[in-house]
C-alpha cells in the first residue's frame, strides 16, 4: 500500500480555538510531514514548534475532560456498603 503524504494543515488559526479532534488531526499531519523529511529546515522548525504547542493543548484538554469525568462519577457513585450476614 502506497504511503500518501499529506501536507499538514497548519493554519494561522489560534490553537485555543481548535477542538481536540481538530488539534489532533493537525498534529497527525505535522508528524507525517516531519517524518517525510522533505521540508526545508526552517519549515521543519515551524512545524515542530506548532506540533509542540498542539501536544500541550491536547494534554490540557484531556486533563480537563478527565477532571470532569472524575467529578461526575464522584457525585453519582455512593460508597460501597457490605451486607452483613
Amino acid at each position: 500500500m502506497a504511503k500518501t503524504t499529506k501536507t499538514p494543515k497548519t493554519s494561522e488559526t489560534s490553537i485555543e480555538t481548535l477542538t481536540y479532534e481538530e488539534a489532533l488531526t493537525e498534529l497527525e499531519g505535522i508528524v507525517e510531514s516531519l517524518e517525510d523529511e522533505q521540508n526545508p529546515l526552517e519549515e521543519s522548525m515551524k512545524l515542530f514548534e506548532r506540533g509542540q504547542a498542539l501536544v500541550t493543548y491536547c494534554g490540557v484538554l484531556l486533563e480537563s475532560a478527565q477532571l470532569k469525568v472524575q467529578k461526575l462519577t464522584e457525585a453519582t457513585l455512593s460508597p460501597f456498603e457490605e451486607e452483613s450476614e
